[in-house]
């Protein structure tokens, strides 16, 4: 097996562990401890990328429930027994602000009686935009877009996304006065529930206030609408928020664990940080792999947008590592794949990319720079005339980034 189909058999690997319908089949016994009260129905809301198959699972063991599936194109098929929507990913669009007003119809449709089955996943967040009280739709995709452009990790762009919208940090308690069970399917590196699809049924990252600094430290608060710039100063709301089981039933680092069972060795160090940073980092462990071994990594790294090309951070990683390669040779063969783990990376079809000790010199040979377009975030083509795109289509979860390091067995 040579090192890329080495790699990409253990990111498969990586991907399996996550899939979402098997993680929610062995979480509803503990969720049908608690049935609904006398009289009452389930109410099944899923969102996220993957949505689908969560309900799916929930529906074989609640088939009575009404259930709602609001997910982005390309997991979006029919399914038994759910009204699907789909939704813009990672922009917002119109389509999820309808998916999002029909949540709140549902949610607060519901009563002490009944019990509402949340089912949470990556991607959540620009799903369903609902925007603060004052606020327009565009206001919304205006933020986002400073937002995916600053450098802001998930923590620091969840943060102020939930002081913008009725249905983040809690906003799904709020609305619900049925008791609330979320199963939850990470795509954070430390599984903080409250940043995941930006905390629907937990508590806030922070405070308004703290969102407002953010931005100013970010850079972005001058560019924001008045509209945001006006929420987000409003006075925070004091009541108690309404508590909600809230399961953990898959992440990043299970899918990691899963690469090591498949004879991967854990990475020391996560992907995270400036993708450039994380190149750096991860090309320093080469020269000490001993032949045939392969590192497993998981998490998730930023990219500051300096150019309008077309690329995503799995990409850039990748053409970055290989960059770094070229002018730090090891003497033997290896590969390096870094993929979404929901088949999507960034903007275009790429799910992420696979680079050798040639990449750059095909690049090149396919007349691009792969310095230039690095300079512009234009790491799509530049991969794709090396031959080094990774192409999954939609896998239908989302655990966040999944790498491998592979050296060559018997190099």
């Amino acid at each position: 097996m040579t090192p890329s189909d080495r790699a990409m058999a253990l990111i498969r690997e990586g991907i399996a562990a996550a899939e979402p319908g098997a993680a929610v089949a062995r979480a509803m016994a503990e969720v049908l401890a608690d049935p609904p009260g006398q009289g009452g129905r389930w109410q099944v809301i899923a969102v996220g990328k993957a949505a689908r198959a969560m309900a799916a699972a929930a529906l074989q063991a609640l088939p009575d429930a009404t259930a709602l599936v609001v997910t982005n194109a390309g997991n979006d098929a029919p399914l038994d027994g759910a009204v699907v929507l789909r939704a813009g990913h990672p922009q917002p669009d119109a389509g999820g602000a309808a998916a999002a007003d029909e949540v709140i119809r549902r949610l607060s449709d519901a009563g002490p009686q009944d019990r509402v089955l949340a089912l949470i996943s990556g991607g959540g967040s620009a799903m369903l935009p609902a925007p603060a009280e004052g606020m327009s739709l565009a206001d919304k995709q205006a933020v986002n877009r400073l937002l995916l452009a600053s450098g802001a990790d998930i923590s620091q762009v969840n943060l102020i996304r939930q002081g913008l919208s009725r249905l983040k940090g809690g906003g799904w308690l709020r609305l619900s006065r049925a008791p609330v069970t979320a199963l939850i399917l990470s795509d954070v590196p430390g599984d903080d529930l409250r940043v995941i699809a930006s905390g629907p049924t937990v508590a806030p990252v922070g405070s308004r206030g703290q969102a407002v600094t953010l931005a100013q430290d970010l850079g972005i608060w001058d560019q924001m609408p008045k509209a945001a710039q006006d929420a987000l100063r409003r006075p925070e709301d004091r009541c108690a928020l309404p508590q909600a089981r809230n399961i953990l039933v898959g992440s990043n680092a299970l899918s990691v664990a899963a690469m090591v069972g498949a004879g991967a060795d854990p990475a020391p160090i996560p992907l995270k940080g400036d993708v450039q940073d994380c190149a750096e980092a991860i090309w320093a462990l080469a020269a000490d792999l001993c032949p045939g071994q392969a590192l497993a990594f998981g998490g998730e790294t930023t990219v500051r947008l300096i150019g309008d090309g077309m690329g995503g951070r799995n990409q850039e990683l990748a053409l970055r590592l290989a960059l770094l390669a070229e002018a730090r040779p090891v003497p033997f063969d290896w590969a390096f794949a870094s993929v979404g783990s929901d088949g999507r990376d960034g903007p275009g079809e790429a799910a992420g990319g696979l680079v050798v000790p040639g990449t750059p010199r095909a690049i090149r040979a396919g007349g691009i720079d792969p310095v230039a377009a690095l300079a512009r975030n234009d790491s799509t083509p530049a991969l794709a005339a090396g031959d080094a795109l990774v192409t999954t289509g939609a896998t239908g979860t989302n655990v966040a980034d999944l790498a491998v390091l592979v050296r060559a067995a018997g190099a």
